[in-house]
């Protein structure tokens, strides 16, 4: 009989074991009447169960049976006791009924159990619940008869559930794992069995095994009476849930849970081993297989851009289907590696054997692979070169064909610029498309490498003839682009031809800036004939740089003349820089030798002057000579006459020698000069007057 089935009966506590033990040993039995009718048939259902808990051993000890009527009626009492004689004769050494104070005195007479003893097969006592210390001591009594026994039936009823359930699971157990193990070894000699859900055990063994060690640690233990001191058995202790069977149980379960283990590590690598084979042969034949065929079928570089981007993409295409494989062949890597290091002897060799078949495969293909993409990629790069090089040459060759104009020198010099820039972008381009090519070829040329005994060398053939073909085309382009020099020289006389034109401007305008100098700084005539000859030297020196200047400007007209004359143009210089040139350069001679006319009568008077002046001539006789004072005096008013006069030019415009006052500054720097004279021609002619003077 099982706790479980009775489990709602257990629960009233119609009586119970508490774990007190009278004077010789025996069990207490403990039936607690109620107010309530006990049902005799629960009762007796419970003390069945109750009575096949304890050993053998622990039954011929006998049990102390308390029945304590304090609540009930006399009558159950009577039918209790009674009914102990079917139920328990053998097992049953002393009944002890407590009785309520003073109730049954007068009843007693009626029957007496002490008279019935040799019927009943057992000792019947009445005894008040003070006085059961005569009987049973008070450490093996429970709290409700005055004792320090501690017990909890609720708790006393979930460790027997447990232990029941325990004993069942483990036991079921044990016969399962004995079946399992036992044919697990038949397997092993026919060596062809495998793992089959219909041999696993039908509860968890870790979770039985759990459930024994916590049961047994129960069993185990002992609790202690605070309040006396006094020590108190569990109702669960050894002779009531025989704890020996639950060790025996336990180490029955380890040890064919260790054997049980052992089969399925046995079947798990076993099984694993077998799978890792199927899955290896399934990723070698797909290399080998279709990976293959697919790498077969692409053997092309593309003629163009476009072409090769869609090479790439197929290429990229079949990649995607190989890195799925390359994953599985990770993992199986990985799982061949923990099946290795796990160092079963039996295994090792085919493990190595089917990890370095994988190993092979997938790494050949993955070369392919990574082989294909650098050719396609090298393709791309080739074939980019060669379409920028094709534009480069296309914009030089519509760069030749548009004629120049000229326009300006610097517009000329950027387009020259932009030539040489063109030229040598071809030349780099070049360059790098025979560098580029010569690359691809070297990788077609290995391609057979990896071609699974494929001929490729017809179709090596059409991608070499392909390369050399753009290569050769591209360099024609450029040798039959033969203008490119003569455009270049002439270009190169065109700037020379702006820059003899604006070194001609530049030279017309030195030119007038030194005229507009000379007109305008160039005015003094000197306080004495000394500074007038200094003067005079300056300005000869200044007429030189002015003749430089002209003749200067008067070849690079020439220049021009002929550059026209080579580039069939017309220049400008001719019809404008030239007539401005020699109009300037009229200007200035006539402005010069006015200067010069200046100067040369301005030394004649100031030297003229000075000898009469003197205050100890050296030719007294030569001073007194009227018309020495007469020409002194005729140079000076013609110099004063010239002052006011201005430049004409030859188209009749006019221009004057600095500003009015300036003029008028010389001018009055001579008169003073001729009233000096004037004074000295008088002092001559009237001596008196000198003396007077003094």
């Amino acid at each position: 009989m099982e706790a479980s089935v009775i489990l709602p009966i257990l629960k009233k506590k119609l009586a119970f074991l508490s774990g007190g033990k009278d004077r010789r040993s025996g069990l207490i039995l403990t039936i607690p009447l109620c107010l309530e009718q006990t049902n005799m048939d629960e009762l007796s259902v419970t003390l069945d169960y109750l009575l096949s808990i304890p050993s053998e051993k622990c039954k011929a000890r006998g049990f102390t049976v308390i029945v304590d009527g304090r609540k009930s009626q006399w009558n159950v009492v009577k039918t209790v006791v009674l009914m102990l004689q079917n139920v328990v004769p053998a097992e049953v050494s002393l009944v002890c009924v407590v009785k309520p104070d003073e109730f049954w005195d007068k009843k007693v007479t009626h029957f007496c159990f002490w008279k019935e003893k040799d019927r009943l097969g057992f000792e019947v006592i009445l005894v008040s619940a003070n006085k059961l210390t005569r009987y049973i001591e008070p450490c093996q009594l429970t709290e409700d008869f005055g004792g320090s026994l501690t017990y909890d039936h609720m708790d006393w009823l979930n460790k027997r559930l447990v232990f029941e359930k325990f004993t069942k699971e483990s036991t079921s157990l044990l016969d399962e794992l004995a079946l399992i193990n036992n044919g697990s070894d038949k397997g092993n000699q026919e060596k062809e069995r495998s793992v089959d859900l219909n041999f696993l055990p039908s509860v968890d063994p870790e979770t039985v095994l759990q459930t024994g060690h916590e049961l047994l640690s129960e069993l185990q233990q002992r609790r202690f009476n605070g309040s006396d001191g006094g020590v108190s058995w569990s109702p669960m202790d050894d002779e009531l849930l025989a704890q020996p069977q639950v060790m025996k149980l336990l180490d029955s379960l380890r040890e064919q849970y260790t054997r049980y283990q052992e089969v399925c590590r046995q079947r798990s690598k076993r099984t694993q081993l077998e799978e890792i084979q199927q899955k290896v042969m399934q990723v070698v034949n797909w290399l080998e297989g279709p990976g293959s065929e697919q790498l077969r079928a692409q053997w092309g570089i593309g003629d163009s851009i476009r072409a090769s981007q869609a090479l790439q993409q197929k290429h990229e295409e079949i990649e995607s289907q190989h890195s799925e494989w390359f994953a599985v062949y990770v993992e199986l890597n990985q799982q061949i590696a923990a099946l290795l290091n796990a160092g079963d002897e039996e295994d090792l060799v085919e493990l190595k054997s089917l990890q370095q078949q994988l190993s092979d495969v997938c790494y050949r293909q993955a070369s392919q692979l990574e082989f294909r993409q650098n050719l396609l990629q090298a393709a791309l790069e080739f074939h980019g070169v060669a379409q920028d090089l094709s534009q480069q040459l296309d914009g030089l060759l519509g760069m030749l064909c548009v004629d120049v104009a000229p326009a300006d020198g610097a517009s000329i010099q950027q387009t020259l610029k932009l030539l040489e820039e063109k030229l040598k972008s071809v030349d780099v381009g070049l360059q790098g498309l025979r560098e580029k090519g010569q690359g691809l070829l070297d990788q077609i040329s290995n391609q057979a490498s990896w071609a699974y005994g494929k001929d490729v060398t017809i179709e090596n053939k059409e991608n070499v003839d392909h390369i050399q073909g753009v290569m050769e085309d591209m360099q024609l382009r450029k040798q039959r682009q033969n203008m490119v020099d003569v455009r270049r020289l002439k270009m190169l006389q065109m700037v020379q031809l702006f820059k003899c034109e604006e070194d001609a401007a530049q030279a017309v305008e030195w030119l007038s800036e030194l005229l507009d100098a000379l007109l305008k700084t160039h005015i003094r005539l000197g306080d004495d004939a000394q500074e007038t000859k200094v003067l005079l030297e300056k300005h000869r020196k200044f007429v030189d740089v002015a003749q430089s200047t002209y003749d200067y400007g008067r070849q690079l007209l020439q220049a021009t003349v002929v550059l026209c004359q080579s580039l069939r143009c017309t220049s400008r210089s001719s019809g404008d820089t030239l007539p401005r040139l020699n109009r300037v350069w009229k200007q200035f001679t006539i402005a010069s030798e006015e200067r010069v006319h200046r100067l040369e009568m301005a030394i004649a008077f100031h030297s003229n002057a000075e000898k009469i002046l003197q205050d100890c001539p050296e030719e007294p006789e030569a001073i007194n000579d009227e018309e020495q004072f007469d020409e002194i005096e005729a140079v000076g008013k013609s110099l004063l006459d010239r002052l006011t006069v201005p430049v004409v030019y030859p188209d009749g415009t006019e221009q004057y020698f600095g500003s009015p006052s300036d003029m008028a500054s010389t001018a009055e720097h001579i008169r003073d000069r001729m009233k000096l004279v004037s004074l000295k021609r008088q002092q001559l002619r009237h001596p008196e007057m000198m003396t007077t003077e003094s």
